[in-house]
């Protein structure tokens, strides 16, 4: 790598981010049914039918994988809590081997020195709250609280940093909207519903956290750079829709207790009653927010209803996720975060990576274009911290190839190589060129 981390501000933390369904195994230990699990097995919406029921079994290689962080030099770890495995109904009885797990899962990190980061929700919303309607029932932020509640009055004591919801926009528009995620839903007044209430649930779980003491509390949004297509008026109004619905929406919100006017001119009539008066509890302060950053897209308008927004080919190299590569977009957005929303407050990047075709020759996988991505993302954090802005750390999509939600296991976004038969583990080149970056 280009980089090393002397190049960064003594304190500065390197890590690797993971998720629990993407890679713990769903049936192991005792875990509850998500809308994963409902949507993963109905035909059609993942690729090859797969799941997440082995994932990577990190549940019972979970040493083996702290000790590959370690072994990078990274500072930090960031990982989420399975609400379904702590709660198998989301509500009620407590799995004790699940609860256990990530006790023993937090005392391994921090026998390696690495700092634990939490997330309380990375997208398996246990079957039964799905049952009686998930985000868009106005109780599921309460049910969230009381999650929270049980889970960090066990773990909270030993936690680095705590971010209540991971990437609202795919909990919310992706999933209810678009219907590419679970619970696959494409329905408006659905998408309005639950676009608040994962804001709702996000300020209830950070006032439950204080309640409990807890500080270093943030929240995490996913933002992708909006280009027009052209210098027409309307491809400059449709870019300028789109950042509103994927990102002024979460940011305002938690930021501002406002949602954009142009995200609101779709919206609105399909919002839940009294929605204007929950941002006492949604702008609940934060100490820190977490950008994940992957692409751009470049938008044309389109005919039809609300609203009005279609992406078209931009001209970038590209991903195998066929996402455009556009490290300024990273910049675009730090600077534009403290500028207009966060002002001093810590910024983390939570997450930034890509996906490839990485092939095992050997014992060795090559993927020098993943070392190359990571520099260039790099140098867009440097520039944006040379003009002030407060950028504390930086983290990697993913420690492991995993299981990439509706396109199963082919899309690796790993530092580390799995054979998903196997399961065997084999570091990337760009693990050992972070390693070495960081280690010096």
């Amino acid at each position: 790598m280009r980089h090393k981390r002397s190049d960064f501000p003594e304190g500065f933390l390197f890590g690797a981010a993971t998720s629990s369904y993407q890679i713990e195994g769903q049936s192991f230990g005792g875990a509850g049914r998500t809308h994963w699990d409902d949507f993963a097995e109905t035909p059609g919406n993942v690729v090859r039918g797969e799941t997440g029921a082995r994932a990577c079994d990190h549940y019972h290689r979970y040493a083996e994988d702290l000790d590959l962080v370690a072994a990078a030099g990274l500072d930090a770890y960031r990982f989420s809590i399975n609400w379904a495995r702590v709660l198998p109904e989301g509500r009620g009885p407590v799995n004790a081997e699940g609860l256990d797990f990530y006790d023993r899962l937090i005392d391994a990190m921090l026998e390696r020195g690495l700092k634990p980061c939490a997330t309380l929700y990375h997208w398996e919303m246990p079957s039964a709250l799905a049952d009686l309607g998930g985000w868009r029932n106005r109780d599921v932020a309460q049910w969230f609280g009381d999650f929270t509640e049980l889970v960090m009055g066990r773990l909270g004591d030993r936690m680095f940093s705590v971010a209540p919801i991971n990437e609202p926009w795919c909990v919310a528009w992706l999933s209810h909207f678009e219907g590419h995620h679970a619970p696959g839903l494409r329905d408006i007044r659905a998408t309005a519903r639950a676009m608040h209430h994962v804001m709702l649930a996000h300020g209830t779980a950070i006032q439950r956290m204080r309640a409990l003491g807890m500080g270093n509390l943030g929240g995490v949004f996913n933002l992708e750079w909006a280009s027009p297509a052209d210098d027409s008026p309307e491809a400059q109004q449709a870019a300028a829709r789109y950042d509103a619905i994927y990102n002024r929406w979460f940011m305002g919100g938690a930021f501002k207790g406002a949602y954009p006017a142009l995200a609101l001119e779709g919206l609105e009539p399909h919002m839940p009653a009294g929605w204007q008066d929950d941002f006492g509890t949604i702008t609940a302060p934060l100490d820190w927010c977490g950008i994940n950053y992957y692409t751009r897209k470049v938008l044309a308008p389109a005919p039809g209803p609300w609203p009005h927004v279609q992406p078209v080919e931009g001209p970038l190299p590209k991903t195998f996720m066929d996402w455009e590569i556009y490290p300024d977009g990273l910049h675009a957005f730090l600077t534009r975060t403290a500028r207009e929303y966060t002002g001093d407050l810590p910024l983390y990047v939570t997450e930034n990576g890509l996906a490839s075709q990485d092939e095992l020759h050997g014992e060795t996988v090559d993927d020098p274009w993943r070392t190359e991505f990571l520099d260039a993302h790099l140098d867009a954090c440097r520039r944006a911290m040379a003009e002030g802005v407060p950028l504390k750390g930086y983290m990697i999509w993913s420690l492991l190839d995993n299981y990439e939600w509706a396109l199963g296991y082919e899309k690796r976004f790993g530092l580390v190589h799995v054979d998903f038969d196997t399961l065997e583990r084999k570091p990337k080149t760009s693990y050992h060129a972070l390693s070495k970056a960081l280690k010096g």
